[in-house]
């Protein structure tokens, strides 16, 4: 993965404050800087709240056990072909490792700036503490903070990057990203089952299962969590304890897409920071991205991994959906 991000040239700059620094800052007068209002979000409406809504929910329990796993089955192909969002539970991720995570991360954004710039995104970086897709000091920004790190393959991760306060952090995390990655395998494993595919064909693009994490701190702001589908926008409550599982622009892609990758906003909580842990498991570079043979007729091009990588992040600084473009 890092050599990955080697591959991967994109301008960025160095920002000189921090939006925790900057709410910090309009904690009284409650007036958000111009720089981070953004008028197009708020131009599309939600029309169903978390109280009339939920996503699918799918038990990993139940796909385990045979008595229940063709049930299961059908209700996760359902919800990849047409949500492309579902939640995880009885995932077994272990509930300690997780408070433990979600504390460590905690402690690390309550770390005075100079401390958390330790670990900072570099000019032309990808990975630390910071901001992404700035590139230059008069766009529009999001509220959010993020701590980006590769993770897995773990030979090729960039330590310098990982914070050593909380001591306990880059153990946790190591811990943790190795439970989400068997998750995810499991996943890929029951999805090949639904797709009727061999899941070696499947699991073949995302050898190895390279993996990053954006950790990202909101400070309190009054927005809404929004999903789109079908155009419309979907505020989503999360369940507690579960993981919420997206299919990604490649996996549409590799299904032909029978799965979709949906639209979605993470945004923050009116009341209280809020802080967020989204785990990427990616293609192996180098590899050809396509659509599998077994799925019919191709509606996507095939695209080499590095053209593919590099296209992304060119549409998302020009924020366009790259995916569309593949479209055949």
């Amino acid at each position: 993965m890092a050599e990955a991000f080697d591959e991967i040239k994109v301008a960025f700059v160095c920002l000189e404050e921090s939006v925790q620094a900057v709410a910090a800052t309009i904690h009284d007068s409650g007036e958000v800087p111009e720089r981070y209002i953004r008028p197009e979000i708020d131009a599309d409406p939600v029309i169903a709240d978390a109280g009339s809504y939920t996503l699918p929910t799918i038990d990993m329990s139940r796909l385990i056990n045979p008595e229940f796993s063709q049930e299961e089955l059908a209700k996760l192909g359902s919800a990849c072909e047409h949500w492309g969002f579902f939640q995880l539970v009885n995932h077994g991720v272990d509930e300690v490792l997780s408070q433990q995570i979600k504390a460590d991360v905690s402690e690390f954004f309550s770390l005075p700036l100079e401390e958390k710039s330790a670990v900072a995104i570099p000019p032309n970086g990808m990975q630390g503490f910071g901001h992404h897709f700035v590139f230059s000091k008069e766009q529009k920004l999001d509220w959010v903070d993020l701590l980006f790190l590769a993770t897995r393959p773990v030979e090729e991760r960039s330590l310098d990057f990982w914070p050593k306060k909380p001591p306990t952090f880059r153990d946790t995390l190591d811990k943790y990203t190795t439970e989400l990655a068997n998750v995810t395998e499991q996943l890929f494993r029951f999805m090949a089952e639904d797709l009727g595919v061999d899941h070696e064909a499947l699991l073949g693009t995302f050898k190895g299962l390279p993996q990053s994490v954006r950790i990202n701190y909101y400070p309190p702001c009054r927005q809404a969590d929004k999903i789109r589908k079908g155009g419309e926008w979907f505020s989503v409550q999360a369940l507690p304890g579960a993981l919420v599982v997206n299919i990604g622009d490649v996996l549409e892609i590799i299904t032909n897409g029978k799965y979709k990758s949906i639209e979605h906003r993470a945004v923050i909580n009116p009341e209280k920071e809020r802080i967020t842990i989204a785990a990427f498991h990616s293609v192996h570079l180098p590899c050809t991205i396509g659509p599998l043979q077994e799925l019919g007729d191709p509606r996507y091009k095939a695209i080499d991994g590095f053209e593919y990588t590099k296209g992304y992040f060119t549409a998302k600084l020009e924020g366009r959906r790259y995916l569309e473009s593949l479209k055949l």
